[in-house]
């Protein structure tokens, strides 16, 4: 039996940075939106795991699928031997969530495949501050380290997203606004863009509109239908797609 599931990228369509809590984390209130953008992953039994990868270029290293599936064996205390292949889509380093949208796909798959009995969520706060956004998706409020959330109702609409190229470390940006702060729709983008200058010149070129994601380096732009997303990106010579909107799943 091969599970596929779509593990689908984020937006943040809002990013306050509060402050720093007592033990040194960035305590946030966000909306994060789940969008149509996806990777793809396929699951099989296997003997042994194994991990394969295609589409864009990721790191082996620190891989968030691998850690995913190593969480979950220690939390049921057995092997859950698994051949994976993850199909890349979504721009690493983006703000986009890909890495943490893999995961969430990767424990859902196997909860599925080895019919566990098992509450996915403390093993998603434990891999990172949005991966248990990605459990249900949809649109939702979310603050503390991004992991309280509130459901949100659903929206239809569509995005243009651009994305420069540019991979940003989310640990750098933080760090960046511990010095320089930050204001506006995404009180990161002004880190962002310390730590990467050229975003500040790609933001400039997208105009009036346009918002970062995350800690960046995707830009988004809200219309109310795909043929505006698309005259929004009109001739960027940059990555770009259109996405739609996503509720729960």
């Amino acid at each position: 039996m091969t599970i596929a599931l779509p593990a689908r990228a984020k937006l943040n369509l809002d990013l306050e940075v509060l402050g720093r809590t007592a033990d040194g984390f960035h305590e946030l209130r966000t909306t994060f939106q789940a969008i149509d953008l996806h990777d793809l992953l396929e699951i099989d039994r296997a003997d042994e795991t194994e991990l394969t990868t295609s589409g864009l270029e990721i790191s082996d290293h620190d891989n968030s699928v691998l850690k995913a599936h190593e969480a979950l064996e220690q939390q049921m205390k057995r092997k859950l031997p698994a051949r994976i292949h993850l199909h890349k889509r979504i721009p690493p380093g983006s703000g986009m969530g890909g890495a943490s949208s893999d995961a969430a796909a990767t424990l859902r798959a196997l909860k599925t495949m080895f019919a566990l009995e098992i509450d996915l969520r403390p093993v998603a706060e434990e891999l990172g501050s949005d991966v248990p956004f990605f459990l249900k998706g949809g649109r939702a409020r979310a603050q503390g380290r991004g992991e309280q959330l509130t459901q949100l109702t659903d929206e239809h609409v569509w995005f243009a997203i651009a994305w420069p190229g540019i991979e940003l470390a989310t640990g750098d940006v933080y760090r960046a606004w511990d010095e320089v702060k930050g204001e506006g729709p995404n009180h990161l983008r002004k880190a962002a863009e310390h730590v990467e200058p050229r975003l500040k010149e790609f933001a400039q070129r997208l105009g009036e509109g346009w918002r970062m994601t995350g800690s960046g380096s995707a830009f988004f732009k809200r219309t109310e239908t795909p043929q505006q997303a698309r005259e929004s990106i009109g001739d960027l010579d940059v990555w770009t797609t259109v996405a739609r909107a996503v509720a729960i799943w």
